[in-house]
C-alpha cells in the first residue's frame, strides 16, 4: 500500500512514534441490500471500504473519494453510523497509529464494482447472508447500517 506523502513527511520528523489519524469506513448498499466489500492486497482480508482522510478533507467527501478510488463505484453518504477509535496499530516497519474512525451508511449511485487501485486484489457485492469472513467490527457496522434511524454509536472505551 502506498503511504500518503503527508504521512511520509510526518514520519521523517517523528519516526515510528504514535500518530493520530482520521479514518473513514463505509457500508455501501445497493438496491438489493448487497454490501460492497474489497479484499485487501496487504493481508488478503475482506473489509468494508476504508481509508485515511487527507489534511483538511471533510469525512463524507473523503469517504466517497476512497470508495471511488478503490472500487470505481460512485456512492452517496446517507448518515453517520458510528464514531470510535481503532488502534493502536503497529505496522511491520514499526510505525504506530491510532485512527479516529467515522463510519457511514452509503447508497450506491453508479459504476461497475472492480479493483480500481493497488490497495485491493478483489472487489464485490455480497448478499447479507453470504458475507465472506470479515472482522466483528465491520459486521457490527453493517448491522448498524441496516437499523433504520438508529442513533450514532459512540465508542465509549
Amino acid at each position: 500500500m502506498a503511504v500518503p506523502d503527508f504521512i511520509r513527511q510526518i514520519r521523517e520528523k517523528i519516526g515510528n512514534d504514535p500518530l493520530w489519524l482520521p479514518g473513514v469506513r463505509g457500508v455501501v448498499l445497493d438496491d438489493e441490500n448487497r454490501v460492497l466489500l474489497c479484499q485487501r492486497a496487504d493481508n488478503g482480508r475482506w473489509t468494508l471500504i476504508t481509508g485515511m482522510l487527507e489534511p483538511g478533507e471533510h469525512p463524507a467527501p473523503g469517504l466517497l473519494r476512497e470508495i471511488f478510488e478503490e472500487t470505481a463505484v460512485v456512492a452517496e453518504t446517507e448518515r453517520i453510523l458510528a464514531v470510535g477509535v481503532i488502534g493502536p496499530v503497529t505496522y511491520p516497519n514499526g510505525d504506530v497509529c491510532d485512527f479516529l474512525d467515522i463510519a457511514f451508511k452509503c447508497r450506491y449511485v453508479s459504476g461497475d464494482a472492480r479493483v480500481n487501485d493497488d490497495e485491493s486484489i478483489a472487489v464485490g457485492w455480497f448478499a447479507l447472508g453470504e458475507l465472506p469472513d470479515i472482522s466483528a467490527g465491520h459486521r457490527e457496522t453493517i448491522r448498524l447500517a441496516l437499523e433504520p434511524g438508529s442513533a450514532v454509536a459512540y465508542q465509549r472505551d
